[in-house]
């Protein structure tokens, strides 16, 4: 009635819906109650810690958000709140590969889709991708902890070489110092070149491989990439190299290392897991994908890996396929929540 007082009567709309006009003047002049109060006042801490994130965080990631800074509410009532002021995460896009097979040696898998990790520099993770610009890709290669998912290594080029993905490791091996780390990757040229090799051999880095064209073998670094892309690369349209470079060290640096929350482990950044992890180690955690894959998707029995079998070809859907295994949780999707009462006080 408020927003057509303009164009008819107060009365006739009133007439018309059945209530009296002294009801709706009354209800004008009433004082919002007490539930809506504290509604606009919660809200207001939703959209700070949704301009936080960059607008990038879901309802499950504003909620650890709200607890982290002491305000206890019901998940559920977030997401009305959410959904009511228009407030969204970001998904996901398709992709291009960038996997180029080439003719050198596999490492044997080490991990077999298990990944999992006790303590930090025990398992690392390892792959590129691109960041599209107006004047052309810039490649950007990664190297990730499977117990903080924490990025400890990362290079950037213009051209997909084997010194990328050398850089990307040097930098991990100069701010960790690992001992006997395995460093898990695909089987592309730069991975399996005889330079990339025998840096691993003189660091003591123990190199693994997954199988040709299964996204699944190096599932923890494609989930990185899928966070990049979709609350990054796809919301910003890069006019120059440089601008990508800035923009993706301080995701990487200032963002996802430090302060994006992370649900594999318990709503924390990188960062913060690997200092409580510091200061009280406890009973080993284990941070990484829940369970190991036994039956692989793709129909083929399961095979024993070593450096004397090659693995088999596989026809399955990789980086530009970009498919999730059937039931897979959607990262901004709904689901059902047990009810929380909340004491938050506006």
């Amino acid at each position: 009635m408020s927003e057509n007082r303009a164009a008819y009567p107060i009365a006739t709309m009133c007439r018309l819906l059945g209530v009296s006009s002294s009801g709706y003047y009354a209800w004008r002049k009433r004082a919002p109650s007490r539930r809506a109060q504290a509604d606009a006042a919660l809200l207001s801490q939703i959209q700070a810690a949704h301009a936080a994130s960059y607008r990038t965080y879901g309802a499950p990631r504003v909620h650890a958000e709200l607890r982290a800074n002491g305000i206890r509410v019901g998940r559920k009532r977030v997401a009305r709140l959410m959904a009511a002021a228009g407030l969204l995460g970001v998904s996901r896009r398709r992709f291009v590969t960038t996997t180029i097979r080439g003719g050198g040696r596999q490492a044997p898998d080490l991990v077999d889709r298990n990944f999992t990790a006790e303590k930090p520099d025990l398992l690392w993770v390892a792959d590129i991708t691109y960041v599209p610009t107006a004047a052309g890709f810039l490649y950007l290669a990664v190297v990730l902890d499977a117990c903080s998912r924490r990025i400890v290594g990362w290079a950037m080029s213009t051209r997909l070489l084997t010194r990328l993905v050398l850089d990307a490791l040097e930098m991990a091996l100069a701010t960790r110092r690992p001992n006997g780390v395995i460093h898990h990757s695909d089987q592309g040229s730069q991975y399996t070149s005889i330079e990339f090799g025998q840096r691993c051999r003189q660091a003591g880095v123990r190199p693994s491989m997954g199988s040709v064209g299964d996204a699944y073998d190096n599932a923890m670094c494609e989930s990185f990439f899928a966070t990049l892309e979709c609350e990054l690369l796809d919301r910003h349209r890069f006019k120059s190299q440089a601008e990508a470079r800035m923009a993706v060290f301080a995701f990487i640096e200032g963002f996802y290392n430090r302060r994006r929350r992370h649900s594999a482990i318990g709503y924390l950044s990188p960062v913060e897991y690997e200092c409580q992890r510091a200061a009280d180690p406890g009973p080993p955690q284990l941070a990484g994908v829940p369970a190991a894959v036994k039956d692989k998707p793709f129909g083929r029995p399961e095979a024993v890996l070593d450096g004397r079998r090659a693995r088999r070809p596989q026809t399955a859907a990789g980086r530009d396929g970009r498919m999730a295994p059937p039931g897979a949780e959607q990262k901004n999707g709904t689901k059902e929540e047990d009810e929380m009462t909340s004491d938050y006080v506006p």
